[in-house]
C-alpha cells in the first residue's frame, strides 16, 4: 500500500477525530463521559459500575422505590456557576460508608413539563460519622469536599450529564432549575 500524503494523513486524523467527537455525544446511553476520561482507570470503571447502578433510576417512580425521596422541594442553583439539581436522598444509605453502586443522593432535573431527568449522583457522609477535623472520606480514590453549612462531606458525580467543569465538580452550567 502506498505511503499517504502529509495531506492525506492530515485528513485522515481530522476524519478520526470527528467520528470520534461524534461518538461521544450520544447523550445518556455514552458509556464514558469526555470529563470522566480525563481520570485514571479506577476513576473510569467506577463511573461504568455507578452508571450500571443507576440506569434504572432514570424513572423518578424507579428511585422513590428503591428508597430515594419523591418530594424535594428545592432545586440547587447558584447565579453564576449553574445548578446541581434536586437532591433526592435515600436516607438508608446516610452513614459513614461510601459504595460506588449506592449513591446517597440522585441529583435531577425537572424540566418545564415536569418530567424529572437523572443527571448525576452525589456521595454524602455526615460529620457525625467521619469528623471535619480529619482527612477527608476518599471514593474511588478521589476526596470528598466539606460543607460545613450542612455538617456533611460530598462528592458529586456527574454521570448522565455531562460537566464542562470536571466529573466531580460541585455546579454544572448545562443544569437549569424551573423557574419559580
Amino acid at each position: 500500500m502506498p505511503a499517504l500524503s502529509l495531506k492525506a494523513r492530515i485528513a485522515l486524523v481530522a476524519c478520526i477525530a470527528l467520528i470520534a467527537a461524534c461518538a461521544g455525544a450520544r447523550g445518556p446511553a455514552a458509556d464514558v463521559s469526555p470529563s470522566a476520561t480525563a481520570w485514571g482507570p479506577e476513576v473510569q470503571q467506577a463511573f461504568a459500575r455507578v452508571r450500571a447502578a443507576t440506569s434504572r433510576f432514570h424513572d423518578l417512580d424507579s428511585a422513590v422505590a428503591a428508597g430515594y425521596g419523591r418530594n424535594v422541594p428545592r432545586c440547587i442553583a447558584h447565579p453564576h456557576h449553574g445548578a446541581m439539581g434536586f437532591h433526592h436522598v435515600n436516607s438508608a444509605l446516610v452513614d459513614g460508608q461510601l459504595e460506588v453502586e449506592r449513591p446517597e443522593i440522585l441529583v435531577f432535573e425537572r424540566g418545564a413539563d415536569g418530567h424529572y431527568t437523572l443527571n448525576g449522583v452525589e456521595y454524602i457522609v455526615p460529620y457525625a460519622r467521619w469528623p471535619r477535623d480529619s482527612v477527608p472520606p476518599q471514593i474511588m480514590g478521589v476526596s470528598l469536599l466539606p460543607a460545613d453549612d450542612l455538617g456533611l462531606w460530598y462528592l458529586h458525580m456527574w454521570v448522565w450529564k455531562n460537566n464542562e467543569l470536571g466529573l466531580f465538580a460541585p455546579w454544572n452550567p448545562a443544569v437549569r432549575c424551573p423557574a419559580s
